[in-house]
């Protein structure tokens, strides 16, 4: 009797400290940035986030980030400015077609609800590590993750020369569900 009330209580522990396998949901998910564009605020999106998410909050250990966006989707909401974008100059997207970020490492922080990932952030072929909080919160059938982090656009040679500032900040609102 022992041994069955033992394995039950192990079973138990492995199945809530065990990570679920979920998929970022594109059509719910949110992935913007703002950088300055000779002084002024210019914001745009991407679209076509993929990827696979494992995540337990009570195990940040076991948690795990592979995701890509589809760089031909950026859009400012000029067009003239999008295509400039996708070319040669700025995110090249007939040869870098994805921006992917693989998580490394995921960490509890002090306050409830925020965890803290470093990872691998691959544009145009250069890889560069970052890291920063994100929140977390249960959602039917998933979670939803909400993070920023800034970044300089001249690590990853897009842009060179350009008017737009060397730095711009990345904002995503990340729903990812069991499908």
């Amino acid at each position: 009797m022992k041994f069955v009330l033992a394995s039950f209580l192990a079973l138990f522990l492995f199945l809530n400290l065990s990570a679920q396998s979920i998929t970022p949901l594109d059509s719910a998910s949110q992935v913007t940035f703002k950088i300055k564009n000779l002084g002024f605020n210019t914001t745009g999106s991407f679209s076509g986030l993929a990827g696979t998410i494992t995540f337990n909050p009570d195990n940040p250990d076991g948690c795990s980030f592979d995701v890509h966006i589809d760089a031909s989707t950026v859009n400012t909401g000029v067009e003239l400015r999008d295509k400039h974008l996708r070319s040669e100059d700025y995110f090249d997207v007939k040869n870098y077609p994805k921006i992917r970020f693989v998580s490394v490492k995921i960490t509890g922080t002090k306050k409830n609800g925020t965890l803290f990932v470093s990872g691998k952030l691959t544009m145009r072929g250069i890889t560069k590590d970052i890291s920063f909080p994100f929140t977390w919160e249960t959602i039917k059938d998933g979670y939803l993750f909400n993070g920023s982090f800034k970044l300089n656009r001249r690590d990853f040679k897009v842009g060179g020369g350009s008017t737009v500032s060397d730095n711009l900040t990345v904002l995503l609102k990340v729903v990812a569900k069991k499908v």
